[in-house]
């Protein structure tokens, strides 16, 4: 078995996670920025509140998949190359997006950039668990954390500057700076590619479809949605059980602890979106804030978030991964059990709960993206992250509905304070399924050891 940790220098190592990091800035910059000029683009265009949809839902459906098409990709060919056509596709489409003058124009152009976007995730993850043994990989991965928060905290911000200021095809153009990362990558990278294979399409379809329908329905709330994916979903367990090289493989799925940290991942996506999708919202309904103002009492959040990551990495390099999980946990109840109670008090008190709950996300991620990296076989990491990161999208897309429907019934003060109650139970369940998960592997390493 190739040990790739030795695959390149240490002063590469150090200076590709770098670069990985400003390019997670954009990537997550992106996929935050339209939700702030979705009105101005409405209301140029003469759009449908439907069409306006899909800007975002077109982009969040091709990102998800492509997360784990170049995670699989990643298994057989160079990640520098497949780093390149990323860049290269995220700065096609945002060239199309500046330039774009109708609705078919700017759905292009949100296409082309998720095609290239999705290649970040899969190697947020990737790169600090192939080129970093377990002992400095939680610094790694608190550095592309860093990436990913700072973008989280700056974007909102960044797209109420320019829609205001400017106009909203400059969103595009900032967009466009992350080519700049190509010739570093290829620099830094090795030119290892994995084993050749043939490569399933009808496994990639079906899981496409069936991801696809899944994120359809939940947008669009049409339960047929959710049927013809349930039975793509049947046809893609038959294809990887009978399939002799299958998109993934059926025994990725046999791994107990693999599983249960994809459910854990899932539902701290899930939850951890109730702090961008409700705060708005919470402080728009309740605090009657505008949307601008409500994202300078997010801001905090996010950027101490990003101060903090590259401490919580090292500390679950230092204490174990289990320690900032727990900590983690405990921060997501410190927050939502927060909200509970002073919703509908003054906006400053929400700011600063909702640090607690962006510390928490950053810090899980980190603790199960880390815990990932060791249970999974090295033929195995590729595919294994990108079904992890796409975890991240159905757990948070679901969440959405759920949170939104729950409002549409229970308005105001007590439907945040209900969701918000919901969100610390979760917490808590998460915490005894964590538990046990930790008990079984302490357990099964003792008796391996006698």
């Amino acid at each position: 078995m190739m040990n790739t940790y030795n695959l390149i220098s240490e002063q590469k190592k150090q200076k590709l996670i770098i670069v990985l990091a400003f390019t997670l800035v954009f990537s997550s910059m992106s996929a935050t920025m339209f939700n702030v000029a979705l009105p101005s683009i409405t209301h140029e265009l003469s759009l449908t509140p439907s069409q306006a949809a899909w800007i975002i839902t077109s982009y969040m459906i091709i990102y998800a998949i492509g997360s784990v098409a170049y995670g699989r990709l990643a298994d057989q060919y160079k990640l520098k190359n497949l780093l390149t056509a990323g860049l290269i596709f995220f700065a096609a489409g945002s060239l199309v997006g500046f330039f774009s003058t109708n609705f078919a124009f700017i759905i292009s152009a949100r296409v082309l950039q998720a095609v290239g976007a999705s290649v970040f995730p899969a190697s947020a993850m990737l790169i600090p668990s192939r080129y970093f043994p377990p002992e400095i990989r939680g610094k790694a991965l608190g550095i592309t954390s860093t990436g990913l928060s700072l973008g989280v905290a700056v974007g909102p911000i960044i797209a109420g500057i320019i829609t205001t200021s400017l106009h909203w095809h400059y969103l595009f153009a900032v967009s466009i700076i992350p080519v700049v990362a190509i010739p570093f990558f290829r620099a830094y990278l090795d030119n290892t590619k994995g084993r050749s294979a043939k490569m399933d399409y009808l496994g990639a379809a079906l899981l496409a479809g069936m991801v696809t329908f899944v994120l359809l329905g939940i947008s669009m709330q049409h339960i047929y949605y959710f049927i013809i994916s349930i039975l793509l979903l049947g046809l893609f367990v038959w294809r990887i059980n009978t399939a002799k090289e299958p998109f993934i493989k059926a025994e990725l799925f046999k791994n107990k602890r693999y599983s249960v940290i994809l459910l854990l991942f899932a539902c701290s996506s899930g939850i951890g979106f109730g702090l961008p999708y409700l705060t708005p919202l919470l402080l728009a309904d309740v605090n009657h804030l505008s949307p601008f103002t409500s994202s300078l009492f997010m801001f905090p959040g996010a950027a101490i978030t990003a101060l903090l990551a590259k401490k919580g990495g090292e500390l679950a390099d230092k204490k174990g991964n289990a320690v900032l999980a727990y900590i983690a946990l405990s921060f997501y109840f410190i927050c939502f059990i927060s909200l509970s109670v002073i919703v509908g008090h003054s906006p400053y008190f929400i700011m600063l709960a909702i640090i607690f709950g962006y510390i928490a996300q950053s810090f899980c991620q980190m603790s199960l993206a880390n815990t990932v990296s060791q249970v999974l076989l090295p033929t195995q990491t590729g595919v294994g992250m990108g079904l992890f990161m796409l975890t991240n999208f159905v757990g948070s897309s679901i969440a959405t509905t759920l949170m939104g429907t729950s409002l549409n019934h229970h308005n105001g003060v007590s439907g945040y304070t209900n969701i918000y109650i919901i969100l610390s139970i979760i917490v808590v369940a998460m915490g005894m399924i964590y538990t046990d998960v930790i008990r079984k592997t302490v357990s099964s390493t003792q008796h391996v050891s006698k």
